[in-house]
């Protein structure tokens, strides 16, 4: 508990003493980064098993069913 006392410590008195453009460089870089992770989670990757299949079982056999065929495909294009 002391060794995450002391890193907290570190890490409060290096912001308290940044100046003032630091500290808002920093606050730009943790905005950038939180919209970049919402763009990202939301917009290019949607949850299109939950939105096409109504229970986990049905998501389950769609992963089972993709993973095969994907296999398969992909050992019939190494025995050509």
């Amino acid at each position: 508990m002391r060794i995450l006392k002391n890193i907290f410590k570190f890490y409060y008195e290096g912001f308290k003493t940044m100046p003032k453009w630091g500290r808002q460089m920093w606050i730009i870089i943790l905005l950038k980064g939180f919209l970049v992770f919402v763009l990202v989670k939301f917009i290019f990757f949607p949850n299109h098993l939950k939105k096409n299949f109504e229970t986990d079982e049905q998501r389950s056999e769609h992963v089972i069913n993709e993973l095969i065929k994907t296999s398969q495909n992909d050992t019939t294009i190494t025995k050509h």
